[in-house]
């Protein structure tokens, strides 16, 4: 979904100070909801050590890029990770091991696939039999991508990320604001944290995010390209959660961008779409460009002619992430 005008605090504040009165009872409710299911599911016993990349909020964080790093710091340690994932916005309800030869988007979904492609990934909506599959399939360690609100399967470690700009919108619960629970029960449940900034120079103000004084690890991360963006003029495009976060990290990184197009998060590109991009592309003698997230999502006979620009996290400290990894799995060995 596209964030409404008035979950930005910095945008009109009169109106958007009402919508948000308004909506307030609806995201205490969503929050009751939400607490409740919390609290009265006991969580199933994993088969191997869980660690959980959540957030929040709703929107792009910067989740998908921060599984890819445990997975990462995992295969350090000389263990063998599986990602797990719900596949939003994919028909497969799971569990199944997801392969980018056999599903697409409409099957698996968007961060299923791009997953996938780095490693063993098992997509299951309700978690629990996926992650017995994982283990099946010989990992050790599973990695979920999301989740952070779901009882259902038990955490050896829970990482919450949260970008160092938006933070938590306005404060307020779904729909009245991006929240998904509050921000105090959320980081109860929370090991550690992950601060996503725009780049390794960036130093997030912790006091405003509530974090200056949290008893829990703290950890700064950014998304770095692994290569420069495509020379000439750029037409970029995305269907993420926060699609300027990535025209403005190609202009960062020396993209020259003449003109942007912005759709939902997750969308689904129709030949309409791609044939006005086309025809944007041509009007200013440009190279269409967009997401390794969007990429995934095209239609194979048009891929060739659109470049992707793949992210991955970068850790201000990646010791810390990886010794986060290792102690989670010592603990979990000790206690079988």
């Amino acid at each position: 979904m596209r964030p409404p005008p008035f979950w930005n605090p910095d945008g009109p504040r009169t109106s958007g100070a009402v919508t948000r009165a308004l909506l307030s009872p609806l995201g205490w409710a969503y929050a009751a909801a939400g607490a409740w299911r919390i609290a009265r599911t006991a969580p199933a016993p994993a088969p191997a050590p869980v660690i959980c990349v959540g957030n929040l909020t709703l929107g792009g964080t910067g989740k998908t890029p921060v599984t890819l790093a445990v997975m990462d710091a995992a295969r350090a340690l000389g263990l063998t990770p599986a990602a797990l994932t719900r596949g939003w916005g994919g028909r497969l309800a799971g569990p199944v091991q997801v392969d980018p030869a056999l599903h697409g988007a409409r099957e698996a979904g968007d961060e299923p696939l791009l997953l996938a492609r780095t490693g063993l990934t098992v997509l299951d909506r309700k978690r629990v039999e996926g992650a017995r599959l994982a283990a099946d399939l010989g990992a050790d360690l599973i990695v979920m991508d999301d989740g952070h609100q779901n009882p259902r399967l038990e955490k050896s470690l829970s990482l919450v990320v949260v970008d160092g700009e938006t933070g938590w919108g306005p404060g307020q619960i779904f729909p009245a604001g991006p929240l998904r629970e509050p921000v105090s029960a959320g980081l109860a449940r929370a090991d550690a944290v992950i601060v996503m900034g725009p780049d390794e120079d960036y130093q997030p103000d912790l006091a405003r995010l509530g974090l200056d004084a949290l008893e829990r690890p703290v950890l700064r991360a950014w998304l770095a390209p692994e290569a420069a963006p495509p020379e000439g003029p750029l037409v970029a495009f995305a269907g993420i959660g926060r699609p300027q976060k990535f025209y403005d990290a190609l202009v960062r990184w020396g993209g020259q961008l003449v003109e942007t197009a912005s759709f939902p998060d997750h969308h689904a590109f129709s030949r309409g779409d791609l044939n006005r991009l086309s025809d944007l592309a041509a009007a200013h003698d440009a190279s269409l460009i967009t997401t390794e997230k969007d990429w995934v999502r095209l239609p194979g006979d048009v891929r060739s002619a659109i470049a992707a620009w793949p992210v991955r996290a970068r850790f201000a400290e990646p010791a810390r992430l990886t010794a986060l990894v290792e102690q989670a799995v010592d603990a979990w060995r000790a206690r079988r």
